[in-house]
């Protein structure tokens, strides 16, 4: 079966792998700006505490990746 493969397909296959693994935040207490890593294996759907690095006050990280691999992420005093 020759041309069964389409160079268009593969490269929608690798960004569909493409999950975000970091996000930019601000901080809903100190107000600075922070990277946090991601852990797309935790499900499309997250909710956990993580401290800020800044201030150390823990935040409530609500994710929601897309069915691309982009995720959405929210930050809230916890």
């Amino acid at each position: 079966m020759q041309g069964w493969e389409d160079s268009d397909d593969s490269a929608s296959s690798s960004e569909a792998d493409a999950w975000d693994t970091e996000a930019d935040v601000s901080c809903p207490y100190c107000g600075e700006g922070v990277t946090i890593g991601l852990d797309p294996g935790g499900g499309q759907v997250q909710a956990y505490v993580e401290d800020c690095e800044v201030c150390c006050r823990p935040w409530r990280v609500h994710v929601r990746y897309d069915d691309r691999g982009a995720a959405e992420v929210e930050v809230e005093p916890a």
